[in-house]
């Protein structure tokens, strides 16, 4: 699942360790999701949110390339 946490932790000054700790898993769990290797639960996405101070639109909400549906990026 591509996603901006990256871009948002970083905004904010956090390390790895530090947001992971907010959000309560551990800093590898963190890295897999910053790299979209990792599909995090709706509750997990939600722990990010709060910790980052956004929405789940602003963090998990990815634009498709105009006239690119789902289907065509798989």
């Amino acid at each position: 699942m591509e996603n901006h946490v990256k871009k948002f932790r970083t905004e904010k000054n956090l390390s790895q360790k530090e947001l992971a700790d907010y959000a309560g898993i551990t800093r590898q769990t963190l890295s897999l999701i910053e790299k979209s290797e990792y599909n995090p639960s709706l509750k997990l996405c939600l722990q990010l949110c709060y910790a980052l101070n956004k929405t789940l639109d602003d963090v998990f909400w990815i634009e498709q390339s105009k006239g690119e549906t789902e289907d065509e990026k798989n």
